[in-house]
């Protein structure tokens, strides 16, 4: 934010303090941004045809355990009959608490999963990944990362269920694009 023109940003309800909080705090009144705070149940409308549901956090049941991680904004685009669903770093215990919520629903299948966490292997259960079904999975992580991600017990879970995996460790930049019909195009930088 401080080197982009940013207008304005969707932030979900902050459960906990820390020092990259106070100092997002300080950029958007330096910059004089809009801060729009959601939480589970809010719609973002963006244009026509566009919005985003937000699927968690849940103020009525907020997660203690890594509170910065599990109660980070997840969120589902839709477009006509193109969806995805963006899982910040959602661990377990959040994966389960938003199955809780939307099981049976509908509500959590998507075109394209951003995978949780990097793809750690605290994330990506095999319950939450049979209900969103993605068709692809997209893991945005560091090349020679020391954290191992993504996990290969988590990377079997996904080809599993037939998804085409891009990482950006692998193919760089990712680029989706979704077309007025619904055809989706996948660029990216590297092969």
């Amino acid at each position: 934010m401080e080197k982009l023109q940013v207008e304005k940003v969707i932030i979900p309800k902050q459960f906990e303090e820390c020092e990259n909080y106070k100092n997002f705090l300080k950029i958007v009144k330096d910059k004089k941004i809009k801060v729009h705070i959601v939480e589970l149940g809010q719609k973002i409308n963006i244009e026509k045809d566009i919005y985003f549901d937000t699927l968690w956090p849940n103020s009525q049941n907020i997660i203690n355990e890594n509170a910065i991680n599990n109660n980070s904004l997840v969120c589902k685009i839709n477009y006509k009959d193109f969806s995805c669903i963006f899982t910040g770093d959602i661990e377990k215990v959040a994966e389960e608490a938003i199955l809780q919520k939307y099981k049976n629903t509908n509500k959590l299948k998507a075109t394209i999963l951003k995978v949780a966490h990097h793809g750690s292997k605290s994330s990506s259960i095999q319950e939450f990944l049979n209900e969103v079904k993605p068709k692809i999975a997209i893991i945005g992580v560091g090349k020679n990362n020391t954290f191992g991600h993504p996990n290969e017990a988590v990377l079997k879970k996904i080809e599993e269920q037939r998804s085409k995996i891009y990482r950006t460790d692998l193919n760089g930049q990712i680029t989706i694009k979704v077309n007025k019909k619904g055809k989706i195009w996948i660029e990216k930088m590297l092969n």
